[in-house]
């Protein structure tokens, strides 16, 4: 598996919901907090992502919002 990043905001129940879903899978990620490093809202807008969360895993195509399904493929 590769490098997991989530690029997060406060407040944020998808957010939540997503961080909850990788801990409790015992996945491994890199919070990136748009609220306390903003420079990274420019990086996710050259990427197209207009909201968070944004789960980026190296090797596949970064996805936006509380996606299970995603999430799963991830987890095995």
């Amino acid at each position: 598996m590769g490098k997991i990043t989530v690029y997060s905001k406060n407040n944020c129940m998808q957010c939540k919901m997503t961080k909850r879903y990788l801990s409790e899978h015992n996945i491994p990620f890199e919070e990136h907090n748009i609220n306390e490093q903003p420079e990274y809202v420019d990086y996710l807008k050259e990427r197209g992502f207009m909201a968070v969360p944004v789960v980026d895993v190296d090797g596949q195509q970064a996805f936006s919002g509380f996606r299970p399904d995603e999430l799963k493929s991830i987890a095995n």
